[in-house]
């Protein structure tokens, strides 16, 4: 349903996005993971046509994002990071206008109204002012959005970014129900557990690249191993655990005020300290080894 063929965007010297290439097949949720400025929200904007690419092809449901783009807005609904809403219009006001400039018949409008609103949890939000509701509930009114022509693609950007947990966890609920309902759906975020609950594959993405693809658990256990074990000590403790971890061919990363000792099941001669706590490896993991950067 998204196929991405050696896609390039440069901005002058800076390579946004360098050589992309993925698919996500029909009714697959695939999780964009990166941190900031890894290259995908420029890649989205390509995929949605608010940008050009400079070189590679993009595909929504077989239609070219660059010669067919009518035909690919009418298949693709879309919630970027920041969603641009009229303040001073009510839900339902918004949302009929939008089904009107999506060519929603005029006969299906009414239905295609009330089923975005109970999708999104907006029934009894339906006739308040949208710059009187909360940042959750604006994010739920671009979701609206996004679905009211039924599109058989989604595409979400960064789509519970500066939103409290709470609210974070209803919209997840949300997604997961459209998955639930088939819809293909790729997602941008740099949250880790958005992407281990609602993907089923996740592709990392740093420095304009796609360095790795697979489902959550095949990339713990090819990147991270079975076990990692976090140690809390004083910096000058810290570096000495380090230096004996690696000096073992272990990886070690940050976490916070401590490190952690990556694969530590195959330490021995004492890398991992007795007082190290010893969990699961995780995405976090991953995360972190491929990108070198702090996750969220």
């Amino acid at each position: 349903m998204i196929l991405v063929e050696h896609l390039t965007r440069r901005f002058h010297e800076l390579v946004a996005v360098d050589d992309v290439t993925l698919r996500v097949a029909r009714g697959e949720v695939l999780g964009f993971l990166g941190p900031n400025g890894a290259g995908k929200s420029t890649t989205i904007r390509i995929l949605t046509g608010f940008l050009p690419a400079s070189s590679g092809r993009a595909e929504v449901d077989g239609h070219d994002v660059a010669t067919q783009s009518l035909e690919v807005r009418r298949r693709l609904g879309y919630l970027p990071e920041n969603v641009p809403l009229p303040g001073d219009a009510r839900v339902h006001e918004y949302l009929e206008f939008r089904a009107r400039l999506k060519g929603v018949p005029a006969r299906e409008r009414t239905r295609a109204l009330d089923r975005v609103l109970a999708q999104c949890g907006l029934v009894e939000m339906r006739r308040r002012i949208i710059g009187q509701l909360s940042r959750g509930y604006r994010q739920r009114v671009g979701l609206a959005d996004a679905l009211v022509a039924d599109p058989p693609v989604l595409i979400l950007d960064e789509p519970t970014v500066g939103l409290d947990p709470q609210i974070r966890t209803e919209l997840w609920t949300l997604i997961g129900g459209l998955k639930a309902r088939g819809t293909t759906i790729l997602m941008s975020t740099h949250y880790i557990e958005e992407a281990e609950r609602l993907a089923d594959e996740v592709a990392l993405m740093a420095h304009g690249k796609i360095i790795s693809r697979g489902k959550p658990s095949d990339l713990v256990a090819q990147h991270a191993g079975r076990e990692t074990a976090e140690v809390y000590a004083p910096p000058a403790r810290l570096a000495e655990v380090r230096a004996n971890a690696e000096a073992q061919g272990l990886r070690v990363r940050p976490a916070g005020p401590a490190i952690a000792i990556v694969g530590s099941e195959k330490a021995d001669n004492g890398a991992v300290p007795p007082d190290a706590i010893r969990r699961a490896a995780s995405l976090e993991d991953v995360f972190v080894l491929l990108t070198g950067e702090e996750a969220e």
